[in-house]
């Protein structure tokens, strides 16, 4: 299914189209009236084969004068598809030079649909490596479509040809998420912001404490630990860094929950697991951009 970074009014605009399959992504530009124009383009690219190589480093700088760049990607999880605006809005003055968001995570084989907005004149979406493009410039109207299936792990740099000097670039990460025994677990932090495949065992205590903001590759939006095993009867206390604006804990699977959004340090709260069990839980105010938890209960 659709990742949330997918705008709900998109949905039937994308039920209509075909996924990209094969070893060898391709990308197809549809608009809205296609089926009387017949005015569909594809392109078929091999990804680059140092597409791998790029490092954090190189990323950040990459996107540092991207439009719209908070210094954050939000990941798309386990879901296949995810959705980019063409033609963002993202300071308000009515520009529309931006890809919406600039920058996400993906796993192999999800396709991304980039959507044009309507606005801010003739776009296109090219990768710098060549891995794929939706052809020259032009003005697309709201629901014209590119999409771009990735089956190689790497990160992949892009850009608007026609507005690449006035920060119109973006980037989509592929790479595969952590496993563990625990198929909940590994589907719930599938996009975590600090996730490395890590569950802390701490069935040996009677209480752990994991620490609310921690820094993560792109601030302090993280639980640390992500995943914890306990046994039944431990209490886990959770500690806010003061880093990272208001956090909360609210769990999924559970009626456990803070009341308020916090942003001081200190133990904010905690709660004594009794029942064995696997609890997913977030940071409400920053579950998008990958602040999750679990804790497993034996």
């Amino acid at each position: 299914m659709r990742s949330p970074l997918t705008r709900r009014h998109l949905l039937s605009t994308a039920a209509a189209l075909t996924a990209t399959a094969g070893c060898v992504s391709s990308g197809t530009t549809r608009s809205p009236d296609t089926a009387e124009n017949d005015a569909t383009q594809t392109s078929t690219t091999e990804p680059s084969p140092d597409a791998s190589e790029q490092s954090e480093t190189d990323l950040d700088a990459w996107l540092a004068d991207a439009n719209g760049y908070d210094g954050t990607i939000p990941g798309a999880g386990l879901d296949d598809s995810v959705s980019i605006w063409v033609g963002d809005d993202v300071t308000g003055d009515g520009n529309h030079l931006a890809f919406g968001p600039p920058a996400v995570k993906v796993t192999p084989g999800t396709t991304v649909y980039w959507e044009w907005t309507g606005h801010g004149g003739e776009h296109n979406v090219v990768s710098v490596d060549g891995a794929f493009e939706s052809g020259e410039p032009f003005e697309g109207n709201t629901g014209t479509i590119f999409e771009h299936t990735f089956d190689e792990t790497g990160t992949y740099r892009y850009v608007c040809e026609a507005h690449e000097d006035e920060g119109m670039k973006g980037a989509v990460v592929v790479a595969t998420p952590p496993s563990t025994d625990y198929p909940v677990v590994n589907e719930w932090l599938a996009n975590g912001s600090s996730w490395d495949g890590t569950i802390a065992d701490e069935t040996d205590v009677e209480t752990t404490t994991v620490m609310v903001g921690a820094e993560a590759l792109r601030g302090a939006f993280a639980f640390s630990p992500p995943a914890v095993k306990i046994a039944a009867g431990t209490t886990v206390s959770w500690e806010w860094t003061g880093e990272g604006g208001g956090h909360d804990v609210v769990f999924e699977d559970a009626d456990i929950r803070t009341d308020d959004i916090s942003a001081e340090p200190g133990v904010h709260f905690e709660h004594t697991f009794e029942q064995s069990g696997v609890y997913r839980y977030a940071c409400r105010p920053h579950e998008g951009i990958g602040m999750k938890g679990a804790v497993v209960v034996e």
